[in-house]
């Protein structure tokens, strides 16, 4: 195939990550559920049954008689649709590779049945196993080495959107595919804990090599973003970062809220679920995740911010979302920002750059390494 002729099998997996190289999966379904990278594809030698039933015949039989079962299994024309698939890939993505687990025999068979069909396509030494480990062990490295600031402010400032503005950024948010807070519950599910780590790697080392000297800018997060939890190594990086914080009028808050939690997860939960099933969906996120946090509201604010809650969406069935702003604010002022002002203060002295979004956008736009180090040593 032209492109791909000329090409080596590689273990140049930070050159495959930094270059975001198509990646073909050809492990079972069940691998790569359980954990993939970001923006793979699998294209599967066989299927789970068929997995199970090769690995049984090699826990008994040995190895000869389980490749001998693997190719009665994948055969004649379930084998040509299965070629067939990975020649479209490797057509569509010349400067891509292939993989297995540990990178032998799947992925070897793969190969050579390409090259029989005509297509030379490199696969990846080491498979799977070895390019997780290389992400586990550079982010490790990332965590130890580069310096980290974190975006802090008060719920509802729009802390996510400035990280969009930002050069350098990384979005926690965004991989783990939720907003963050008890209630940033996305309509389609989030990664795995694995895919999470997986995306998270890749996005810390592109961003340390693209932006070389520079510290790396996370969100200010606790250590599960939904059920995504961050990795140790990144926590205690965290813990030690100086801190930019981003001030915004309550007001500002309560309708970011509004757009983002009301509004636009309306339309998330109403494109995955329908019309009238999409709003009962998002009506019942809501009240559980009221109810999620019950206990550190205590008793008579949950039970009135719950009331508030059902006389605003009776309201939003009408056609009138308004209300909803009225617990918002309510739960911003009489929780959130209590809660978040005691956590900052204990991180006072982190504090090295404070103002409105403008302020914030205009300190990053001039940052550099020596000017941070300038403008305060513990960047």
């Amino acid at each position: 195939m032209s492109g791909s002729e000329d090409r080596q099998d590689t273990d140049d997996y930070l050159n495959v990550f930094l270059s975001g190289a198509p990646l073909l999966d050809t492990r079972a379904p069940v691998e790569f559920h359980k954990g993939a990278f970001p923006d793979a594809v699998n294209l599967p030698l066989m299927t789970d049954d068929e997995r199970a039933q090769v690995g049984s015949c090699y826990k008994r039989h040995g190895q000869q008689a389980a490749i001998e079962l693997g190719h009665r299994l994948v055969h004649g024309e379930v084998k040509d649709a299965r070629v067939q698939g990975w020649r479209e890939f490797a057509q569509r993505h010349p400067h891509g590779y292939l993989y297995c687990f540990r990178g032998g025999l799947r992925s070897s068979i793969c190969q050579q049945w390409l090259a029989e069909s005509g297509v030379a396509y490199p696969r990846i030494l080491g498979g799977y196993k070895a390019m997780r480990r290389f992400l586990i062990e550079s982010m490790e490295r990332i965590c130890q080495e580069a310096r980290f600031v974190l975006l802090a402010g008060h719920t509802g400032g729009g802390k996510t959107d400035l990280l969009s503005h930002i050069p350098g950024a990384v979005d926690l948010e965004e991989l783990a595919h939720h907003r963050g807070s008890a209630f940033g519950r996305r309509a389609d599910a989030q990664p795995s804990q694995i895919d999470f780590e997986n995306a998270l790697a890749v996005a810390l080392l592109r961003q340390r090599h693209g932006f070389a000297g520079a510290p790396l800018l996370l969100e200010d997060e606790s250590h599960l973003i939904g059920r995504c939890a961050l990795p140790q190594c990144l926590r205690q990086a965290m813990a030690q970062a100086p801190l930019v914080v981003v001030e915004v009028a309550l007001e500002q808050r309560v309708e970011h809220s509004f757009r983002n939690y009301i509004l636009h997860k309306l339309d998330e939960w109403r494109r995955s679920q329908g019309e009238e099933e999409g709003f009962e969906r998002f009506a019942d996120d809501l009240r559980q995740s009221i109810f999620n946090i019950r206990t550190r509201l205590g008793g008579l604010r949950y039970q009135q911010l719950s009331e508030m809650l059902e006389a605003a969406l009776a309201r939003h069935r009408r056609g009138d979302p308004a209300s909803h702003r009225d617990w918002i604010r309510r739960l911003l002022e009489d929780y959130y920002d209590p809660m978040y002002a005691y956590q900052l203060n204990k991180r006072a002295e982190r504090i090295c750059f404070r103002g409105d979004a403008a302020a914030v956008r205009d300190y990053f736009a001039h940052w550099s390494p020596k000017a941070a180090t300038v403008r305060d040593e513990r960047l």
